[in-house]
């Protein structure tokens, strides 16, 4: 059975859950709104799911709760930290606040963060950006299991690899474009699974390298022992910024990038990130980059919609609208991450929800 719950309500369960875990109010706190706005936004594949691989990977070591971002380099306008294993909903906040008082201080940052544990929905940390007027890019990589094959490949090579760029847009809600490489995102394919759904064709390769609308190939192990993968969007281009959102926030933030052969027993999935922010009022451009900025939104905006379209919605849209509604309807969580959010309550000494 689905359970419908206000946006506050499984906000304090969640909380509640990961101080059972072992975080410090605080840190359950962030963490919990965290995954609560992704569900909000419309990403469930961010959202308070993620929790049971979360508890897995406390209890197995890969994640570490209470950990801090440390910084390892620091020349003003270029940035290096350490995330430790910590939470990434809490040492990307870290992260970014340091970077955004730079860009403030120099006009702009480059900042990486290295061996955090999932940072979850990177658009957060645009919005973060956005917020103080700051035009920021970001690039992840996904270190935990490949799950994307590269174009032309048969088997998974790497991970989901976001990227996300926000741009402030005056007098009103932000240009933020936030997206896995893959055609999907590794998360949509496990609330598809565990709802019963099958996915859109081109989106998966089974096993044995075969094009299947079944999301389990990517879940759960298959009857050989191996896994399908996911196939990158827009073909050889998505494969190609796939492999940029690796080098640049695997290699180039030192974290690490993924060339071994994978363990699906363990649990925890390690982010690296490059953050470039830029301040208009610094470069000098503010006053034409918000009227140019807005002209050009108003424009797209302004066309004829196209069949089977209830407006022209640029990047950030979506997720304003989605929160809205689930601000009023409640978040609805499907019965078997239900299930698994019990178990993992029961794994931490948490009594089971109602």
């Amino acid at each position: 059975m689905d359970h419908t719950l206000p946006a506050p309500e499984l906000q304090a369960w969640i909380s509640r859950l990961l101080q059972a875990a072992g975080s410090a109010v605080t840190e359950a706190d962030t963490v919990a709104a965290n995954l609560v706005l992704a569900n909000l936004s419309g990403h469930d594949s961010h959202g308070v799911g993620m929790v049971p691989r979360y508890v897995d990977a406390v209890l197995e070591g890969g994640l570490v709760p209470n950990a801090a971002a440390r910084i390892t380099s620091d020349i003003g306008t270029l940035l290096a930290l350490d995330g430790q294993r910590g939470y990434g909903q809490v040492v990307g906040e870290q992260a970014m606040q340091l970077a955004m008082a730079r860009a403030r201080q120099h006009g702009s940052c480059i900042m990486t963060l290295a061996q955090a544990h999932h940072l979850g929905r990177i658009g957060h940390f645009a919005e973060m950006a956005a917020a103080q007027g700051l035009v920021a890019l970001h690039f992840v990589n996904v270190q935990s299991r490949p799950v994307v094959a590269p174009w032309g490949g048969a088997d998974g090579r790497f991970g989901t690899n976001p990227c996300c760029i926000g741009i402030p847009l005056a007098g009103r809600p932000p240009f933020l474009l936030d997206f896995a490489t893959s055609r999907v995102a590794q998360g949509k394919m496990r609330v598809a699974y565990n709802k019963g759904e099958q996915v859109a064709p081109g989106t998966l390769i089974d096993q044995h390298g075969r094009p299947t609308n079944d999301p389990g190939v990517v879940v759960v192990p298959q009857s050989n022992g191996l896994l399908g993968a996911l196939l990158t969007f827009g073909e050889y281009k998505g494969f190609g910024m796939a492999m940029a959102c690796e080098l640049l926030g695997g290699a180039l933030s030192g974290s690490g990038t993924w060339h071994r052969p994978s363990d699906p027993a363990v649990k925890a999935v390690v982010n690296g990130m490059l953050a470039i922010l830029i301040d208009p009022a610094r470069l000098g451009t503010q006053e034409v980059f918000e009227q140019e900025a807005c002209a050009f939104a108003d424009w797209v905006q302004a066309g004829p919609v196209a069949p089977g379209f209830d407006a022209v919605q640029i990047a950030g849209d979506p997720e304003r609208r989605a929160r809205e509604q689930r601000q009023k309807s409640g978040i609805t969580i499907d019965a078997q991450t239900w299930q698994e959010l019990q178990d993992a309550g029961t794994k931490v000494g948490l009594a089971a929800a109602r």
